[in-house]
């Protein structure tokens, strides 16, 4: 059995959020506590309402209605709420002084608004896109960096009953167009640029090629942040300055539980993104009650999760935070920029609480060293978050004890996109072991199956899930049988999610990474995790990335792709020895058959490694889509690797 590596101090768990909410209903354990929300769902959604005062206008009927089929479940039957009456209005009333929003830009110029301060700015936006036309049920799409300003933005187009559509702030031209003309956005909202590296990225130019492809959108709302912005028209387009706070009230438009919140887009390999349909009622319930009850939150807290808008994450931390009136921190720039100590720094100037990040970035900012950590007091982080992709041991534990000081749990979650949130994480009442993510979340029925659909531990099988839940997408926009084909058809009213997960004999869970990244070596399921795990542990390797690439023997053939840990002189006996560090670890069946030295590794902006751009980049084929690339450099540093 793994040792924990944080156990709950028994004084503290009585004083989380799920110590309150177990003793308001006379529940004496926490697993007694996940047994009765997997057993009754209704019970368990319907009394986190109640508990973290969740406002309906109109009080709803049914907590669940399955009568259409279980993918088309619904939740809160017959209610009426907004995202901005849960996120903002009734804290304006409670705690109107109370901090919403921090940012801290590049340059190190530091923006704060209380929940009053925020109102005016969301009302400011409302009552622009209101007189532009913006209404009920339009969509408007959010191509901004993590400013003040895209707080304010999702919840002016949530206030109206209109529905945003996050972008990530990377993408190009094509890649935005395809969402706006997918949804028929009547707007775009974004930045003239940001700052990254000392540089200016510009986001205008790349803003108006994309809505010169999409006839239907007709404003495009500018935040100055790299210099002024000009109003303008240009044909059906008129161009407007970001507006500056208004004392002007607009209503809060009370809507349909079920009502279309927004739509996140996910790339893939072929074909054009999928829409996830997130809504007002389901989405913010679910979201507020990860955040109370696996991240502890409550006012007073300060959440900083390292996430772009257009990456569930970022929605999910905005939503999530001010739901449960805290403070949601934002940050301009590279973590590693213009010094290696810049996230940690970030972390002690603004007392963060809570912190999330991804493996990834942690093993990159693991290469500077443990002393940008140590020059910094981040005595206030009491809670550690991660997710993205499964961890491998060394760089967890570094986490835990250098960043957390081992005083802090590592809450490591796992969803998607599709999910609106989390099948799987651990809970601060509980003991972790290293790179655990403790098992099904609250009210989620989360299971392994083998082939044939049924349950399996101690071995590997497909990630499921058997019941609904009030986070799940309301189907692919415009695609419903897109929807049924992706996630339901395998087995009768089970969602298949595209994760490999292991349950041990302790019942300790662990993802082995996507179905579509796993590696078949002669008919051996082998995750990319497991081998990378491997190589980092290493002192030479600084990252690491396993592919499977077509074999006409074995099926599929393990390739490596490393980059070198600084200093480090790439040599055949280091690359021998890596070869043997793989092949002891995990078998003689599992030697890498190629293994590469390569300078960078394609990632995401949240900092995931793009495994099918590598096996496309060296199997000779289309990478299919890489709108969400951060560096498009690294795939030509794939294909020169030596």
């Amino acid at each position: 059995m793994t040792a924990p590596i944080w156990t709950p101090d028994p004084a503290a768990v009585a004083e989380t959020n799920v110590g309150r909410f177990q003793a308001a209903h006379g529940i004496d354990t926490f697993d007694d506590l996940l047994a009765r929300s997997l057993a009754d769902p209704s019970w368990f959604w319907g009394a986190v309402v109640e508990f973290l005062g969740i406002p309906f206008a109109t009080p709803y009927e049914r907590v669940l209605d399955t009568s259409k089929g279980v993918p088309w479940a619904t939740w809160f039957t017959g209610g009426q709420t907004n995202l901005a009456a849960i996120c903002l209005d009734r804290w304006v009333a409670e705690s109107p002084d109370a901090e919403a929003v921090r940012w801290e830009g590049e340059d190190g110029e530091v923006r704060i608004l209380t929940y009053a301060e925020l109102d005016r700015h969301v009302d400011a936006l409302a009552l622009l896109l209101r007189e532009r036309g913006i209404g009920v049920g339009d969509a408007v799409g959010i191509f901004l960096p993590m400013l003040v300003e895209t707080v304010a933005a999702a919840l002016a187009v949530a206030k109206l009953g209109a529905m945003f559509l996050p972008v990530f702030s990377g993408y190009g031209a094509d890649a935005i167009a395809v969402r706006l003309e997918d949804a028929s956005a009547k707007a775009l909202l974004c930045a003239d640029g940001f700052y990254r590296r000392g540089k200016p990225v510009p986001m205008l130019a790349t803003a108006r090629d994309a809505i010169a492809q999409v006839d239907s959108v007709e404003t495009l709302v500018v935040v100055p942040r790299v210099g002024p912005v000009a109003a303008s028209v240009d044909g059906r387009v008129t161009t407007v300055s970001w507006p500056e706070p208004t004392d002007v009230v607009v209503p809060t438009v009370a809507v349909d539980s079920e009502h279309p919140l927004f739509i996140a887009y996910t790339s893939g390999t072929t074909g054009k993104p999928k829409g996830s349909v997130h809504v007002h009622g389901g989405f913010t319930v679910k979201i507020a009650e990860e955040v109370a009850f696996q991240f502890d939150a409550r006012p007073g807290d300060r959440l900083f999760w390292f996430a772009d808008f257009g990456w569930i994450m970022g929605p999910w931390e905005i939503v999530g935070t001010l739901a449960n009136g805290a403070t949601v921190c934002l940050f301009e720039g590279a973590p590693d920029f213009p010094g290696t100590d810049r996230l940690w720094s970030f972390l002690e100037d603004h007392a963060v609480t809570i912190l999330g990040i991804s493996p990834t970035l942690v093993r990159a900012m693991m290469a500077h060293g443990d002393d940008p950590v140590a020059a910094h007091d981040l005595s206030a982080l009491r809670i550690l978050g991660s997710t993205g992709e499964p961890w491998n041991e060394t760089p967890y534990r570094w986490f835990s004890q250098v960043v957390g000081g081992g005083r802090c749990p590592v809450i490591n979650i796992s969803g998607g996109t599709e999910v609106g949130a989390c099948f799987l994480s651990p809970h601060p009442v509980q003991p972790l072991t290293p790179m655990t993510l403790g098992g099904p979340a609250l009210g989620m029925g989360v299971d392994v199956f083998d082939d044939a659909g049924r349950p399996v531990r101690g071995e590997v099988g497909e990630l499921v899930c058997t019941t609904p839940w009030p986070g799940m997408t309301r189907g692919l926009w415009q695609a419903p049988e897109r929807y049924l084909e992706t996630y339901w058809d395998r087995w009768p009213d089970v969602w298949v999610h595209g994760d490999w997960a292991l349950i041990d004999d302790d019942g300790q869970w662990y993802l082995r990474g996507r179905s579509d990244d796993t590696i078949k070596i002669a008919g051996k399921r082998l995750g990319p995790a497991e081998v990378e795990s491997a190589l980092v542990a290493h002192p030479a390797v600084a990252e690491a990335a396993a592919i499977g690439v077509p074999h006409e023997v074995k099926g599929e053939a393990l390739w490596c792709y490393v980059v070198p840990a600084a200093g480090i002189t790439e040599t055949e006996e280091l690359r021998a020895e890596l070869v043997t560090v793989v092949a002891d670890a995990l078998g003689k069946s599992f030697k890498p058959s190629v293994l590469r030295f390569t300078d960078s590794l394609p990632k995401t902006r949240s900092a995931k490694v793009l495994r099918r751009a590598i096996r496309a980049t060296a199997a000779g084929r289309d990478p299919g889509d890489l709108s969400s690339l951060e560096d498009p450099a690294t795939i030509a540093a794939v294909r020169d690797a030596r």
